[in-house]
């Protein structure tokens, strides 16, 4: 009779080892893994740390190489080499929402944003393009072509008043690869993750350690190599999207004169002022790129005005006075910095 008894015993002591053993079992150990996901694009260097139930990095990759396909000035097949070589293709969803962005941007700055600097930008040493030898006489002719009021869509196609203009996405393409890489975390249900493209950022939820995400503006010294990493201040915050512009890595000289990478497409020359960074704060990564150069285009007093008559948009900037780097911030900013107590 005690026999038939012990499967049954043996059955109920199991399941209730098993519940006490979940009840007790680590929370944490419970939640999906944190995954980094590291490589190159645009020319430059990605970081995307999510958490995910598997790895995410080929479904990534692929919706960073379409990215690649629409705006990269690099790569012959894309978008806008197809549109700077006069063809007229049919526009896809991210050169639209790139469009769409700069001209508003283009608009809010009159002009110190243009993505039809790429003549200019070229000419200077810093595009897709051999450098030219620049004289007053290039530039005034260059610059009868630059205009963002010179290009228009229509029936999802991209028309130019003149055959000459080019486009030069790069000033923003950054931003919106972050904004398409954040899209395709969260349609993947990823509530904690970052995105850091080339220094652009998204980040959203907690780290591995359940932590706000921190991300540093680094301090712009001279460093062509990009290797110095100094900070000057520490941001935070459950949610943002961030883009810093500067002249301290992309620069030559020229008989003495230091050639900026900032071309003010308004006056077709290198900006000569004493800002040298601009870090903005914006709904998108993508506006915040692109008001970012907008910033270094304007320099300091300009660009604070600005961004303080944009809402929900901050900004922090360095710029140098007599030798020491100072900083001035937008009225909202010092809420996502964090204070050497926290």
């Amino acid at each position: 009779m005690q026999k038939k008894y012990i499967k049954p015993f043996s059955a109920v002591l199991f399941l209730i080892i098993a519940v006490v053993f979940l009840w007790f079992y680590p929370e944490e150990q419970k939640k999906p893994a944190y995954h980094t996901n590291q490589g190159k694009i645009f020319g430059t260097y990605y970081t995307i740390r999510y958490q995910a139930k598997k790895d995410l990095e080929k479904d990534i990759l692929a919706r960073l190489n379409a990215f690649d396909g629409s705006l990269s000035t690099f790569n012959d097949t894309s978008l806008i080499s197809r549109i700077n070589r006069n063809e007229s293709p049919t526009l896809n969803e991210d050169f639209l929402k790139m469009y769409t962005t700069a001209e508003e941007v283009s608009s809010l700055t009159n002009g110190a944003f243009d993505i039809t600097v790429a003549p200019l930008v070229n000419a200077w040493g810093f595009g897709f393009r051999k450098q030219q030898q620049v004289t007053g006489h290039l530039i005034d002719s260059l610059r009868s072509f630059v205009g963002y009021r010179t290009i228009s869509v229509f029936d999802n196609r991209l028309w130019k008043t003149d055959p000459r203009t080019m486009l030069d996405a790069s000033a923003i393409a950054k931003g919106e690869g972050c904004d398409v890489v954040a899209t395709c975390l969260e349609d993947e249900g990823c509530t904690n993750y970052l995105v850091d493209i080339g220094g652009e950022v998204v980040c959203k939820g907690v780290n591995a350690q359940g932590e706000t995400w921190r991300v540093g503006i680094t301090k712009p010294v001279d460093d062509p190599a990009g290797q110095q990493e100094d900070i000057q201040e520490i941001i935070t915050a459950p949610a943002l999207c961030m883009a810093t512009s500067g002249n301290y890595r992309q620069f030559y000289y020229d008989n003495g004169v230091r050639r900026s990478h900032t071309i003010d497409p308004r006056t077709g020359y290198p900006v000569e002022h004493s800002l040298l960074s601009a870090t903005v704060i914006a709904e998108s990564c993508m506006k915040a790129d692109a008001l970012a150069t907008a910033c270094m285009v304007l320099g300091t007093d300009s660009a604070l005005a600005l961004i303080n008559s944009i809402p929900h948009t901050e900004c922090y900037l360095i710029y140098d006075h007599a030798d020491t780097l100072c900083a001035a911030q937008s009225e909202g900013m010092s809420r996502y910095i964090v204070h050497p107590c926290e």
